[in-house]
């Protein structure tokens, strides 16, 4: 009863905070009604930068998360925004001439970076299909598939495994891979593969093709045999052609995130045999990640070794993640400790990272407790997503 109580109460205040905070900050907002789909910037400081270029990735996140919003939820609303989304990925985004989908647009929707990043046509693909899953469009699977096959055609190493980082728009290789300017430029990354099986994980929902069931299998190994430290557990981030690495960088963020993500596709293919290859990898990935969790303060970012240096800032999508990580692990291994930190993660969320006046969550608490009011509230690299799909599973799994 207690636990009922708990859960019950969790689910309430991550559907206000969905409904009342999150997504009408975006509806309100973000829509471009001048030039089109979406504004590229709002600042930390609540001013829309409307020269601000369009990205793919804020686009497609866009498209997802009111997708999963109207097929949970069924407000029109979600589903009005979601359309547009869908729209204007495929109008302005999709390159008719060599497929793929452009890094951006300009305000007005003009190609501007015709690179083909994986991890855009990644975020591409899991729009789409959810827009299918949640209304049954044959466009948008169309689309989604048209996507894969891209993917598969031009970014899997067939001699050596795994995935390209980016090319040219006509597909050739290009010389920086780079996902955004911290990043190392390398030419696979863990990040860029998480953002392969997540949609993969998605678009098999709804188009049981055995050659995506192949693929997502082979993704699933490469996480628990390729990108895990076999020490520490954590997940190494870059790679070269021949897999080998010199960076040891830890993301406490994408060690959680990947925890329930890998365990979601073991379930989605429905094969016990691979899922119970796979849930002694995600109880050790999530532990890893847990190194980075301090009890009322949240996950911190990223720890370099070899600098011994601390990134303690506490992201907004890290928290995110924390939550819905530790939720997998309590919902499907009885952990109940698990369940306190999700809640103690959420608690922190709710105090300190949304924004009760303005709407949505800031970027960022920064190490000394300080609000982060320097980062985008939305943009680029800031969009619904994260947030908006931490209260949507619970939504759903509750």
């Amino acid at each position: 009863m207690i636990m009922n109580n708990i859960l019950n109460n969790l689910k309430k205040e991550v559907t206000e905070n969905l409904t009342s905070n999150i997504l009408p900050y975006w509806i309100n907002n973000m829509v471009d009604n001048e030039n089109g789909g979406f504004f590229g910037q709002i600042t930390g400081e609540e001013k829309i930068i409307g020269d601000s270029p369009k990205g793919a990735v804020l686009n497609a996140r866009i498209l997802w998360t009111f997708s999963s919003a109207y097929r949970l939820l069924k407000d029109e609303k979600y589903l009005e925004i979601a359309t547009r989304a869908k729209r204007y990925l495929l109008d302005k985004f999709y390159d008719n001439k060599f497929g793929g989908i452009y890094w951006s647009v300009d305000k007005e929707g003009n190609p501007l970076d015709t690179k083909k990043q994986i991890y855009a046509l990644g975020f591409a693909i899991y729009g789409l299909s959810e827009y299918n899953r949640a209304t049954g469009d044959e466009e948008a699977l169309e689309y989604a598939i048209k996507l894969f096959q891209d993917i598969e055609t031009y970014s899997f190493d067939k001699k050596g495994n795994g995935y390209y980082e980016a090319f040219t728009r006509d597909w050739k290789r290009i010389e920086d891979m780079r996902l955004s300017e911290k990043d190392a430029n390398e030419s696979k990354t863990m990040n860029t593969h998480l953002h392969i099986l997540e949609p993969y994980t998605n678009l098999y929902r709804v188009w049981k093709n055995e050659d995506l069931k192949r693929q997502l299998v082979n993704l699933i190994n490469l996480f628990i045999y390729r990108f895990p430290d076999p020490k520490s557990n954590h997940l190494r981030l870059f790679f070269n052609d021949e897999w080998e690495t010199k960076f040891r960088t830890i993301s406490y963020g994408h060690d959680i995130e990947a925890s329930w993500l890998i365990h979601e596709a073991a379930l989605v293919l429905n094969d016990e045999e691979l899922l119970c290859e796979v849930e002694p990898h995600i109880l050790k990935i999530a532990e890893a990640a847990s190194e980075g969790y301090f009890e009322g303060g949240g996950m911190i970012y990223e720890y370099d070794p070899d600098e011994s240096k601390i990134d303690a800032d506490r992201h907004w999508w890290v928290q995110a993640e924390t939550v819905v990580g530790y939720i997998n692990i309590f919902q499907y291994f009885n952990e109940s400790k698990y369940l306190d930190r999700a809640i103690d993660c959420w608690f922190f969320i709710k105090e300190r990272l949304t924004d009760k006046k303005a709407g949505e969550w800031y970027w960022s608490i920064k190490a000394n407790g300080q609000l982060n009011l320097i980062d985008d509230k939305a943009g680029f690299w800031k969009c619904p997503y994260h947030n908006s799909r931490m209260c949507l599973e619970i939504i759903e799994r509750f």
